[in-house]
């Protein structure tokens, strides 16, 4: 226990931690914006009716975890893109708290990910899983997911074709969970979400309302492992993200549709 604290406490030191916070509010969820309704809220009396026949994303299952059912119609073994084909051994659905305030989005399994069937299981998964508990969460509070389902071969950019078949799915993810905030993990992800070809390096640091969440991006944790030096600015990303989550109002002058 004692040298696993202090590995943590040394990375916290890497990131920039200049201390830890011990009020009980700093490991408790942030309340919730005015403006955001509850999950399980009455539609408005004036608010026209859902045809839940329409969509299964709308559908909620008995517990209110509408994740269940999207996996179910993914399936295990999908087929819809040429990746089923490419040597993928699983489909990585996602893996968390169905009902969590923070979301993070990288772009696609890799090897480690691929045989486990958990989107970040590897050293980059283990980095991320840091950076959660250096604000006070633990993973299985948050979700993860990534934007392609499958394993491209030898960890190639997914393919624009791979893309517009398994990114609705994320939206659907999104909007099944209905996070307060995103985070997109690296230039490949928030280049797909953000619909933009702008670098991370400038992408960092702006905020973006996003599906009913806010958006921010950040380095990829594979990317701190070849680059530890930027470990400071995804900190002072991090710190933002735990300031939304804890109710300040967003910086966001723009939404992404």
């Amino acid at each position: 226990m004692n040298d696993q604290l202090a590995a943590h406490l040394e990375f916290f030191g890497e990131l920039g931690v200049e201390g830890l916070r011990r009020e009980p509010a700093w490991r408790t969820r942030g309340t919730p914006a005015a403006a955001r309704p509850p999950r399980d809220a009455a539609p408005a009396p004036d608010a026209p009716p859902v045809d839940a026949s329409s969509t299964i994303s709308l559908e909620r299952t008995a517990d209110g975890n509408l994740l269940i059912a999207l996996k179910n119609e993914i399936g295990p073994d999908c087929t819809r893109c040429k990746l089923h084909t490419l040597g993928r051994k699983q489909v990585v659905f996602g893996v968390g708290s169905p009902t969590a305030d923070l979301m993070f989005v990288g772009e696609a399994p890799g090897a480690d990910e691929d045989i486990q069937g958990e989107p970040f299981v590897g050293k980059a998964g283990q980095l991320l899983t840091k950076i959660i508990e250096a604000i006070g969460l633990k993973r299985e509070e948050v979700y993860i997911a990534n934007v392609i389902k499958c394993r491209p071969p030898g960890n190639r950019n997914p393919e624009p074709d791979e893309v517009a078949e398994c990114q609705p799915f994320l939206f659907r993810q999104i909007d099944a969970i209905r996070p307060k905030v995103i985070v997109a993990l690296g230039k490949f992800a928030a280049q797909c979400l953000l619909k933009s070809d702008t670098p991370i390096t400038r992408l960092r640091g702006r905020e973006f309302f996003y599906r009913d969440a806010v958006l921010l991006s950040t380095f990829h944790p594979a990317y701190l492992l070849r680059n530890p030096s930027s470990k400071r600015e995804v900190w002072e990303d991090m710190k933002r993200v735990r300031a939304l989550l804890d109710g300040a109002p967003s910086r966001a002058t723009s939404t992404v549709v």
